[in-house]
């Protein structure tokens, strides 16, 4: 959240990059870039960033695990666009807001188990919904119970 416009709200720049390993126990990120047009967004709070498709370290070969990407407005629950499934490059998506709400989706593509929609609080991955087998294509989310 300290790159540029990262937090000027409607008329803010949404930045993205990936978390990968080097296969040593470690996990890194990539610098984040906007890889999108800056685009006012007015009250729709729409952007458009690009997640990377690879990642090159000299230290070593990167194994990319999960994309993440914020947004510079809050509230800001995860989009229907970055749900879907045809957004999905890797196996988890992060995405952030202004007042550092983290929200995680583990949309487990490509298999029989619903998708995860978490969000992080006190430390922790709460879960606080699914995306049924046959609402993967859709990012229809389904509430969980939080009891």
């Amino acid at each position: 959240m300290s790159q540029p416009r990262a937090r000027d709200r409607d008329y803010g720049q949404e930045y993205c990059g990936v978390i990968y390993s080097l296969s040593d126990g470690q996990y890194y990120a990539s610098m984040p870039s906007p890889l999108g047009e800056p685009v006012p967004v007015g009250p729709s709070k729409q952007k458009k960033c690009i997640p990377p498709r690879y990642v090159v370290d000299a230290r070593g070969r990167p194994v990319v695990l999960a994309d993440f990407h914020s947004h510079p407005w809050a509230p800001s629950p995860m989009s229907a666009t970055d749900r879907i499934a045809a957004t999905q490059v890797w196996s988890i998506r992060i995405q952030f807001d202004n007042a550092c709400t983290v929200m995680k989706l583990v949309p487990h593509l490509g298999s029989s188990l619903p998708g995860e929609v978490y969000v992080r609080t006190e430390k922790q991955w709460s879960l606080v919904g699914i995306i049924r087998p046959a609402d993967k294509r859709y990012g229809i989310v389904t509430a969980v119970d939080q009891n």
